[in-house]
């Protein structure tokens, strides 16, 4: 990754960081409300976490910052214990990301199937889209949301298509700007100069404040305490990294490069360290805040640090502007982000791929909708594997034939492993075979320590009905782990294969 930068790069990232910024304020605070904490919790958060991610981590252009996944996870704590027992999760959570860094693990988030990444992208594309339309609620006389109606509601509609037409339509007139930022300024001027009643940035929460200070969190601490916390910070841990690592993957894909996973692994548990410490709710990576950002162009790290530090201009300097601005110019923009965020392509997969596929993209949507994303993530990596067994283990055959000795040599063809153990047993005919049979593995892969147990108890059974089994072209390394059928393996070094099975018995 080089790091030079011309007038126009610097400019399309400092601009992009403001757009971003706009667009983080009313997602911190939502988040930080949904976690039952104050909204400069979420703010400060944003700021320490996007700066230091921008900085230190591994993907330059990627926006991280409070979000959605972390906090609704984080309401039990907060609720049940408060939010010193929060910081000092955050805390834990940065330290058991740093350790999954320094075991070097981020490289596996790319096994992660296509349709598993194509699901968690459409899933959450929805889910961001979904989640604009809490802001389209009010609170009634007995102090519960409810739908807008009248003025407020065909206002905010209004100004929210105003949005998209102007965030579509402005590039066709100049790209000196962003078409997002240049949305959120004409609308707001639009809303001020016209004294439209709206709902703004300011009725979600005063963002006014001054530089977070240093504080170790006051708790309790023992024994008994980190049975409270720990469990929520594996979890928030699991949750930021998941989230963080395919938003990355995404981006290689979007702008054919490549991250580094294990260097934004640490640079977010570093950062989660950082913001327990001063008072932020901790956070991950922002996929609707990077999109932003990506689609503007912005792809290097100057991008996240303009937006860590117009954020921090905001709270001390500008909080009475930014507060004036309409929602439904942020509303509009994260419709955008959420529309250039889902894989429309993807519908036209339907009756092409394998169905397997397919049902696999669904699943991880469905559940990242409905549920959370680490475990639709996770569900779907476990299902891929298991179809992917399940496919492979009917794929195991034989091609029997006599010899001019009468022997019966089965030439095996397909991968011998767990799955397809038990249909390797029943492609041999014992009680019919004559007294010599040959079993030739020379088109077959002998996998995993399964398979192995597999084929000496084939051997036992021949044995016991007295006949004699020979095995030929095994690996070296399948010898090392026969029991039984060691003794009927007749051997060629110069034809046998040379690979390696996976077994914990073998270094």
């Amino acid at each position: 990754m080089h790091f030079s930068m011309n007038l126009q790069d610097i400019k399309t990232n400092i601009l992009s960081g403001l757009t971003v910024a706009l667009a983080m304020v009313p997602e911190a605070i939502a988040f930080a409300l949904i976690a039952h904490v104050s909204p400069l919790t979420g703010l400060y958060a944003a700021i320490i976490v996007c700066l230091i991610t921008a900085i230190f981590g591994g993907r330059p252009g990627m926006i991280s910052g409070a979000t959605g996944a972390l906090a609704v996870v984080m309401v039990a704590l907060v609720s049940q214990h408060g939010v010193e027992y929060l910081f000092a999760t955050v805390i834990l959570m940065g330290i058991l990301q740093s350790a999954f860094a320094i075991m070097r693990l981020g490289k596996y988030i790319r096994m992660v199937p296509y349709p598993v990444m194509l699901g968690f992208v459409n899933g959450l594309a929805i889910v961001i889209f979904l989640a604009q339309f809490g802001h389209f609620k009010v609170l009634d006389s007995e102090g519960t949301n409810v739908w807008m109606s009248g003025a407020p509601l065909y206002n905010m509609l209004s100004l929210t298509g105003l949005t998209v037409i102007i965030i579509y339509l402005f590039p066709k007139l100049t790209k000196a700007i962003p078409s997002s930022l240049a949305s959120i300024i004409i609308v707001s001027c639009l809303v001020i100069f016209l004294d439209l009643d709206t709902k703004t940035v300011g009725d979600l929460g005063s963002i006014a404040g001054t530089i977070p200070s240093f504080k170790i969190p006051e708790i309790t601490y023992g024994f008994d305490t980190l049975k409270i916390i720990l469990p929520y910070a594996f979890l928030l841990a699991c949750i930021g990294l998941i989230e963080t690592l395919l938003t990355l993957n995404l981006i290689d894909d979007m702008t054919d490069t490549r991250g580094r996973p294990n260097k934004e692994s640490m640079a977010q548990g570093f950062a989660n360290i950082v913001t327990g410490f001063f008072g932020g709710m901790g956070g991950c990576a922002m996929i609707g805040q990077s999109m932003i950002n990506i689609n503007n162009g912005a792809l290097k790290r100057l991008s996240g640090i303009a937006t860590a530090l117009f954020l921090a201009a905001f709270i001390l300097f500008l909080s009475k502007w930014i507060e004036l601005i309409p929602l439904a110019a942020l509303i509009g923009v994260m419709f955008v982000v959420a529309e250039k965020t889902f894989e429309w392509g993807s519908l036209r997969l339907f009756g092409k791929i394998p169905r397997e596929d397919i049902f696999v993209g669904l699943l991880v949507g469905g559940i990242t909708i409905i549920a959370d994303l680490a475990i639709a993530v996770i569900l779907g990596v476990i299902v891929s594997a298991l179809m992917f067994a399940w496919s492979h283990a009917k794929k195991i055959d034989v091609q029997a034939s006599i010899n001019k000795k009468g022997w019966k040599t089965y030439k095996l063809d397909g991968t011998l492993f767990f799955a397809s153990a038990k249909n390797f047993h029943e492609l041999f005919d014992i009680k019919e075979d004559p007294k010599d049979v040959v079993i030739d593995f020379g088109n077959s892969r002998v996998a995993d320590h399964s398979a192995i147990m597999a084929i000496d108890n084939l051997a036992n059974k021949y044995k016991l009905a007295g006949k004699k089994l020979h095995l030929v072209h095994l690996s070296p390394d399948c010898l090392d782990i026969l029991d039984t059928a060691r003794s009927m393996v007749e051997v060629n070094l110069l034809e046998d294969p040379k690979y390696h099975i996976a077994d914990d018995k073998l270094s």
